[in-house]
């Protein structure tokens, strides 16, 4: 007797496994986005990936056990999650970018509340789909299709997150499509499971009414956007952007053009000249005759601004991450005009690498070297404040070279500002601490780092409109709130500094 014929996979399975894998790319979105939006608007980000992914992967396993309790009618309950996912999960970046803006003291509240509910939506998706296959499919062959499908989509969605998805349609519109998928997940059910649903036309209005909100969030998502950030950031938003590595905000205002990293202010038009003058003359002064320099960070060409002042200069290569700061500096009329043309320069070349990356890869030695990262908020940024990246910096420097460091306020955050000069000292070069008043950041500091002894230089540029050689010496004079402390090495394997940093301007931001 002939074996019987082996049944292929219907078309119901098909389309079952189809579903998983687009709501395990959608679920892992939602966990993503609530990540990076928590870290972009709170900072550390090791903290805010690792307490809401926990929350999530909890919230998860609640979702999954509750699943019991659902016995009858499987396919119309997993219509209406896929409809509450959609809904949820899609206007989680939206709600809570709004919440920033207008609440911010809910903030923290919503967050984790969105992410308990999502979590809990998508741990009863999984098992739902699994018993309506479980009528037709053999178990091992269940489980074995299920987890392939979940953990592709879960693949997928963490490559194209980052490089692809945020950086084209940014935080907003990503959350939105994929609640739109999630929705689809939904319609598809319906039709389907048509024969089985008790209350078809009801059904069939609720998936319409949440595909036109998540079209309709689509379509004004740059309303939104622009919504949340004029209250955020009170001035006008001239230009934004999220590119791979940070939210990009230029405001125009009563204090003139202001740039904002993830929420943080980098510069302030009317007082920023005080910034940069501090930050890059008195090395370059002091050098004499700087022939070849680098600028580390600082993609907005102010700094490379202040070196070309020197006519010594033959080349000045600047290492900025995001590419889309060099070409907006560069591109945009008005803000091409603040750095007085200077990413044009023919002596300038644009590196877009990380800094860390570009030390240990070259060997090049550097008349002056300028640090203008921003502070050291999260880990990934941290790292370019440890004595692993100075002692990079150590072999790069010319043995006359000097390299000067931002290191925040010695007022507000003295323990982090004195942490950056220990950890100097620690790789062998000499650090020479000095300070500047400016009104937007308030008292701001800065390090030298060095093989020799700094001397102060007896001439500076013409045209300055801050420094000046009778104001220099009173920059390295230290009053007794912001007098040196003792202080840890920031490393690699602790990152003390990030906490330091965090703690001390905690308090005087209410977080």
């Amino acid at each position: 007797m002939p074996a019987p014929a082996a049944r292929g996979p219907q078309p119901v399975e098909i389309a079952l496994l189809a579903s998983v894998f687009v709501v395990a790319a959608c679920g892992l979105v939602y966990e993503l986005s609530a990540a990076a939006l928590s870290s972009y608007l709170l900072g550390d980000s090791v903290l805010q990936f690792s307490t809401i992914i926990g929350t999530y992967l909890f919230a998860m396993g609640v979702g999954s056990w509750l699943s019991r309790y659902f016995e009858r009618q499987l396919p119309a309950h997993f219509l209406r999650i896929e409809l509450l996912v959609a809904l949820v999960g899609g206007t989680l970046p939206t709600l809570l970018f709004i919440a920033n803006a207008y609440i911010p003291g809910a903030f923290r509240l919503l967050l984790y509340g969105l992410v308990i509910v999502v979590g809990t939506l998508v741990g009863l998706e999984i098992p739902l789909v699994m018993r309506i296959l479980k009528r037709n499919t053999a178990l091992k062959d269940l489980v074995s299709q299920v987890l392939t499908f979940d953990y592709l989509g879960a693949l997928a969605v963490s490559v194209a997150f980052p490089l692809i998805l945020v950086p084209q349609l940014g935080m907003i519109r990503t959350g939105l499509l994929f609640g739109f998928m999630n929705a689809a997940v939904a319609l598809w059910a319906l039709w389907m499971f048509r024969h089985e649903l008790r209350q078809f036309g009801a059904h069939f209005a609720a998936c319409v009414l949440t595909l036109a909100v998540l079209i309709a969030g689509f379509v004004f998502a740059d309303r939104i956007t622009t919504l949340a950030e004029d209250k955020f950031y009170q001035d006008r938003i001239v230009f934004s952007a999220t590119s791979p590595y940070q939210r990009i905000v230029v405001t125009r205002g009563g204090a003139g053009h202001r740039l904002f990293l993830n929420g943080n202010l980098q510069f302030a038009e009317r007082d920023e000249y005080r910034y940069h003058e501090a930050l890059v003359h008195p090395v370059m002064a002091a050098h004499g005759a700087p022939k070849k320099v680098a600028v580390l960070g600082g993609g907005d060409g102010m700094a490379v601004r202040e070196i070309l002042k020197y006519p010594s200069v033959e080349s000045v290569t600047l290492v900025e991450l995001d590419p889309n700061m060099t070409r907006l500096f560069a591109e945009h009329e008005t803000l091409a005009a603040l750095n007085g043309g200077s990413l044009k320069s023919p002596k300038l070349k644009i590196v877009n690498t990380d800094a860390f990356q570009w030390l240990q890869e070259g060997d090049d030695a550097y008349d002056v070297i300028v640090v203008d990262f921003p502070d050291p908020t999260n880990f990934a940024i941290g790292k370019l404040y440890t004595n692993s990246f100075y002692a990079l910096l150590d072999k790069r420097l010319a043995a006359s070279g000097y390299a000067v460091v931002q290191t925040t306020s010695p007022l507000i955050a003295r323990q982090s500002f004195w942490t950056v000069a220990t950890t100097i000292e620690s790789v062998g070069l000499t650090a020479t601490p000095y300070h500047v008043h400016v009104p937007s950041f308030g008292e701001w500091g800065f390090v030298i780092a060095s093989h020799r002894p700094y001397r102060r230089p007896e001439a500076l540029p013409a045209g300055l409109r801050y420094l000046s050689l009778p104001t220099l010496p009173l920059m390295f004079d230290f009053p007794l709130d912001m007098a040196r402390v003792p202080a840890e090495v920031n490393r690699l394997s602790n990152q003390t500094l990030v906490t330091t940093y965090e703690r001390e301007w905690g308090k005087v931001s209410g977080h």
